[in-house]
This record gives C-alpha cells, structure tokens and sequence, in this order.
C-alpha cells in the first residue's frame, strides 16, 4: 500500500516556521546555547527503532533552536547576510516539496525554464550584457569557480590549448592578476581550478580597498601571456568599489579577461541612486554575485555570469559522454551546463519569487534602504567618545574601530557587543589592527534597529569602561 501524506509532521513544521519567523524579531541575535549544550541535545545514539516524524521534527527544533544565530534578525549586521523574504520562504519551501532535479530538463522542465527567466532578469536589473550565459551556484565561491574556468578556457584557448581536454600539464603560463584585498574565495577558486593561490599578482589598493588603475597597467605591461585580471565591486569591509573604467581600459589594452567579484556590491547596479559608483562594471567579462546577500533569499544561492556563453558551456558542461541522458531538443535548457555541479537542488524557484514580489523598484528600495542604515549607523557610532569610523560610507558597509586612552579595545568592544544579543556585528582586521565591521543586507532592518543597535553598542562601551575602572581600583588596592 502506498503510504499516507503524513499531514500532521508537514503542518506541524510549518506552524514552528512560521512561530519562529513571529518571534524573531525580539529574540537575542546571538545563540543562547553552548558548544556543549548543543552536542549533549543533538548528539545522541542513533535510535534502532524508527521515531514518529512528528516527534523528530519537534525534538530537532528544541533541541537545534537555542544554537541558531538569528541572521534574519534586522538587527544582524555580521558576515554581509541577508535575511529572506517571505516569498523566497515560501517558494523554498515550494522547492522541497517538488524535489526537482535541476542539472537536467527531464528531471525539471519547470526548474530550467524559471532560471532562464531568473538569468534574465538577472542582466536586466544588473545592467549587464545581454548575451551573457547565468547559472545558478551555492554561493559566490562557486560562481567565481565557473566563472574563473570560463577564463581559463578562453584565454588557454586563444594560444591553441584545450585545457579542458588536455589539462594543465605543459599549458602555457597563465597570469592571474588581482588586487590586495580580493576575497578569501577568489584565492579558493583559482586553488580548485589548479592555478595556485600564491602565483596571483597583487596590485596595490589605496586606503578604501580599491585597486589602483595605473598599478595594475603597470604589471599588464611588465608581463607576458594571457591574463586573468580579477577586480572587485563592493570591499568586503568598506564597501568600496574598484574603479572600472580605468581596470577596462587597462585590461581590454593587454587583451586579458576581466572578471568581477561582485557578492554584495554588484548589487549597486539595480539602484538608480547607487548605479553610478559601478559605472564601468558591464565591461567585463564575467561577475560572480550573491543572492542570499542582497536578494535576501534563502541560503544557498549565488550567481556565476559569463559574457561570453561558448566559454561557459566549455568548461563546465557535465553532460559529455552521458550516454543515459537524452540530448536537449528544442533548446532545452540543462542548468548543469552552466554551473559546476550536475544534480543539484532548483534554487531558482526562490529567485523568482524573490524578485517578482520585490520588482524592480522593491530591490532599489532595499539597496538604497540597506545604505541608508548604514550611514545613520555610522554618524551614530561617531558620537561616541573614542569611536572612530575608517571608511567611507558609500555602500552598506561600516568599518570602526574603538580607542581608550590610546589603546585599540576593538576585540573587547566586539565581545561585549555579540554577548548582550540586541545585535550581531562581526570583527576584522584594518591595516593591521582590530576593527568592528557593520554590514546592513537585510530587507527588515530599519533606522529603528539602527537606533536600536547604536545605543546598546553605547551601554557596552560604557559597561566596559565601568568594568575596567573597578578592575584598575580593586589592582590599586591590593
């Protein structure tokens, strides 16, 4: 007999969502719940017998629940996450229902079409070329893989190397040029695509993070053979936008592929008040950016862009010498064409409801809401003695850091800031010293979570100081 749609489990699990999307809001953002508490509720013997779903769905909130970070609170401001609004949770929920396959059409004719539709809609709102092939990855790290292995398809190509049918043994060279901040994941992609991550050439950044133009001209000229050059919209501690006129104009010169790292910043683009600061950026060729940042849709979601569609196919087509799976007919469109992974979960149903319900105005509003908060967050922190903001606040990134009596207290600050829970901010390191980072992405914050969130960074500041004066008396003392 085929078994009966256990409708208790599935309602039940909607009912804890939609309970804890209502008390959210007000909860501490911080976890509530210790490393060991955590192993001692979650890891448990493995049970012989089955459980009732009901049970283990309700048991697993309880027992996971008190470890959960709120990263959809408005008043998370750590690791540049967005929350997801409710239509992507919805279409995410859709998503796992349905358990499409989305690598292949026969697996989810629906899944290939709607990212067609989400690609396009992509270019349009980003203002990016239109031929340009999108595919759909878990995060940013994988876009740059795909787009990065575009690169090295086409600039191998060019010298009359297939790289992809000959590999990288006796290649010739390949220059990978990037700037002094570029991502932790830029480096991870080029390791996975075997072009090292220590054989980068580094091009000096002024004091925001942006690439300097005429230092990178430089290196292009004292260099030879293809080139990848990797730029960056939007630094990820201040936000900072590489100048992309010049980086165009030097690369197009040497004829190398420029390709952008774009996980938050490339967002700009979609804002008529903020598209200026990306001026430039649709002249490379390919982007990597996030949707689970800005698009504030669920985890995991990013986008790989490649201007040039045949180079993308090229390098990352999996479905060569798959004799079981029928040849797309009708221009089907296969996902795992485009992206480096062949099964894979349709994360473009979430995309789609993301943007149709925001549209074109709703996603400039959140940009432009995000960058608003962002700047009252930081006149904020700039009222308080020994708080000292070090960027410019042109996107949605603050960077600060906290002095007392000439001492850099930053690592304290953070601590006492994540431990009183009204909001999460994360740390980093600015020209070699502590800093606090600021990151506004989320389509619930307000300037009332801002106020909020400034002035219990003022209490812990001032806590500190109240803890450190009676600590330096009760010393005196003994």
């Amino acid at each position: 007999m085929r078994p009966e749609l256990d409708e208790p489990t599935l309602f039940r699990a909607a009912e804890l969502a939609v309970d804890y999307l209502r008390r959210m809001p007000d909860l501490p953002v911080r976890e509530q719940a210790s490393l060991g508490d955590l192993r001692a509720a979650l890891r448990v013997p493995l049970n012989d017998a089955p459980l009732d779903p009901i049970d283990v769905v309700q048991e697993l909130v309880s027992a996971a629940e008190p470890g959960c970070v709120q990263i959809q609170s408005p008043r998370y401001f750590g690791f540049v996450i967005g929350g997801s609004t409710e239509a992507a949770i919805a279409a995410d929920w859709l998503t796992s229902t349905w358990d499409q396959n989305a690598g292949g059409y026969p697996c989810g004719p629906s899944a290939g079409v709607v990212e067609e539709a989400v690609g396009e809609w992509m270019l349009d709102l980003l203002g990016l070329p239109p031929e340009s092939g999108v595919g759909l990855t878990t995060g940013c790290q994988m876009a740059h893989f795909a787009c990065l292995a575009a690169a090295r398809y086409r600039k191998l190509a060019e010298t009359g190397w297939d790289v992809e049918s000959d590999g990288l043994f006796g290649a010739p060279p390949l220059r990978v040029i990037g700037g002094a901040h570029a991502h932790a994941t830029v480096f991870a992609a080029l390791r996975m695509l075997g072009l090292g991550s220590n054989r980068t050439e580094i091009v000096d950044c002024d004091d925001q993070g942006r690439m300097m133009p005429g230092a990178l001209a430089r290196i292009l000229r004292e260099g030879e053979g293809p080139a990848i050059v990797i730029a960056q919209a939007g630094e990820i501690n201040t936000g900072a936008m590489d100048p992309f006129p010049q980086i165009a104009d030097a690369v197009h010169e040497h004829g190398a592929w420029l390709h952008v790292d774009g996980a938050f910043g490339l967002w700009a683009a979609a804002s008529p008040k903020l598209r200026a600061r990306v001026e430039g950026v649709e002249r490379a060729d390919s982007w990597a950016t996030d949707g689970h940042k800005w698009l504030n849709v669920p985890y995991d979601c990013g986008f790989a862009i490649v201007r040039d569609c045949d180079a993308q196919r090229a390098a990352l087509s999996s479905f060569s010498g798959a004799q079981y799976i029928p040849p797309p007919v009708q221009d089907e469109r296969f996902n795992a064409a485009w992206v480096p992974e062949f099964s894979r979960r349709a994360r473009g149903f979430p995309v789609y409801a993301a943007i149709r319900a925001l549209g074109r105005q709703g996603i400039a509003e959140l940009v432009d809401r995000c960058c608003d908060c962002a700047r009252t967050m930081a006149s904020a922190l700039a009222d308080i003695e020994g708080a000292e903001v070090l960027n410019d606040v042109t996107l949605n990134q603050v960077l600060v850091r906290f002095r007392r009596d000439g001492v850099n207290v930053s690592g304290e600050v953070l601590r006492a800031i994540q431990d009183d829970g009204t909001c999460w901010v994360s740390g980093s390191i600015w020209e070699g010293e502590p800093v606090v980072r600021i990151s506004v992405s989320n389509w619930r914050t307000t300037t009332d979570d801002i106020r909020r969130s400034a002035q219990a960074i003022a209490n812990c500041i001032a806590q500190a100081e109240t803890r450190r004066f009676a600590e330096s008396t009760t010393t005196s003392d003994s």
